[in-house]
């Protein structure tokens, strides 16, 4: 049985919702895809936070790393960021290659599970690390938390626009991304709750769970997605897309669309980095227990996940279906502007806090379904390749441009830091209207 090629009619979103799930079987699969897969990270993002902001270099760094830099007359304890996020971009221009060979030479049924196999496995590795106390196992996860989060995500809504239409995109993904937004309630939830009780390394145990489930969700909608590539007379997943491994660089070089896409990237990741490390400056100070900040964390992230839950069960899905991806791009930028307006006038810790949710929660409730619907009208090559080279080495980029940049602005105080994010939030909403002048000329469904 195959997805509708239309979206269901507008109905209020607790009747849209069951009328889509009783049309559509491939929405069940997916909302469990999104809810596990988010559910893993969000168990783990409040120990990579933790780890981020510790003050006890032991506890991030191995010795050998520690003594060098003191060899040299570094004090690492200040550049913690700075230094993470310099090895993150790195690690993303080795592995990005690797992603490249893997889905041009490797049918979809074989560089899916590849991909989050290798996530249960290390996982696996981990567990043993924390529950030895192994000195720099802060900044091992630090390093694969980022690449999970971006190559996991990237791959998961990629996946999703070989499964559904454009017209379906748009009345789905705000369904499908309540579901991951459900799944991050999940996680903070159960980090906060047994963190204390059985510590760090027993969390990386449940993350796995979560895994493997989505390894399931896989293998069931890889049947919607062939039936799609059939009925629309695409070109298959199940056989190796081909090609160089560079070739979603390549394709951000040449094309406008994807270069307005990078750039949104590129500046919609600063802002949110030049928030992250102000914030992370406040709470090492604030917190210096790492289970307390842990905690702290997972605190933020359920206030974070409550907002999105709101926006994408009565806002997201109106927005994409009626007025198209133009609002949901330019009504975070907009509410970027104003907030850091705000903390420039007044960089109280507290509002601070309140940015950052609004900043996260308009990101995965409208920003991000927005752009993923775009992909569903290109083919396989941008998504799988293009898509993900902007979600990985153009955004690990931005974080490690950004996080320089913010160690300059806050050598002469935090009212500069935001007022620096005003200008970058301008060059976000410039890249959107970019993008939107681009995004017309695509016809509107495959």
């Amino acid at each position: 049985m195959s997805a509708p090629l239309d979206p269901p009619p507008q109905r209020g979103p607790l009747r849209g919702l069951l009328q889509a799930l009783r049309d559509t079987p491939a929405l069940w699969w997916s909302f469990l895809y999104f809810f596990c897969l988010l559910s893993g990270y969000y168990v783990l993002r409040p120990v990579r936070e933790a780890m981020a902001s510790s003050s006890d270099l032991q506890e991030v760094f191995p010795p050998a790393l520690i003594s060098w830099f003191s060899s040299h007359g570094v004090a690492l304890q200040e550049f913690v960021l700075q230094f993470l996020f310099t090895c993150v971009f790195l690690i993303m221009l080795v592995l990005q290659p690797v992603y490249g060979w893997l889905v041009s030479r490797q049918p979809r049924r074989v560089f899916m599970p590849v991909v989050y196999g290798f996530f249960i496995v290390t996982l696996l590795g981990f567990h043993l690390m924390f529950d030895s106390n192994v000195p720099g196992r802060g900044m091992a996860f630090f390093f694969w938390v980022m690449v999970f989060n971006l190559f996991a995500v990237a791959v998961f809504w990629s996946f999703m626009a070989d499964v559904f239409s454009n017209a379906q995109a748009r009345a789905y993904y705000g369904y499908i991304g309540a579901a991951g937004t459900l799944g991050a309630f999940l996680g903070p939830a159960i980090t906060g709750a047994l963190v204390q009780r059985v510590g760090i390394a027993n969390l990386m145990l449940v993350s796995a769970g979560f895994l493997s489930v989505c390894l399931l969700c896989i293998w069931r909608l890889r049947h919607w997605a062939i039936l799609r590539e059939r009925e629309q007379q695409l070109v298959s997943g199940e056989q190796p897309m081909g090609g160089s491994v560079l070739d979603g660089l390549k394709l951000i070089a040449r094309e406008p669309l994807l270069r307005w896409l990078a750039l949104l990237v590129l500046f919609g990741v600063g802002v949110g980095t030049l928030l992250y490390n102000q914030q992370a400056a406040i709470v090492r100070v604030a917190y210096p227990d790492p289970e307390a900040r842990t905690a702290f964390y997972s605190h933020l992230d359920l206030a974070v996940n409550a907002l999105t839950l709101l926006v994408q069960l009565t806002l997201t899905r109106w927005l994409l279906s009626r007025h198209g991806v133009a609002p949901a791009l330019l009504i975070p930028a907009l509410a970027i502007i104003v907030g850091f307006s705000v903390l420039a006038a007044s960089p109280l810790p507290l509002l601070v806090a309140v940015v950052q949710v609004v900043t996260r929660a308009s990101e995965f409730s409208l920003f991000k379904p927005a752009r993923e619907t775009i992909y569903t009208r290109v083919d396989r090559q941008w998504r799988y390749k293009a898509g993900a080279a902007i979600d990985t080495v153009v955004y690990r980029g931005a974080d490690l441009s950004f996080t320089w940049v913010h160690k300059g602005l806050s050598l002469l105080g935090s009212n500069l830091v935001f007022a620096g994010g005003i200008v970058v939030a301008a060059l976000m909403t410039l890249a959107a209207f970019g993008v939107l002048r681009e995004e017309k000329k695509l016809p509107r469904d495959r």
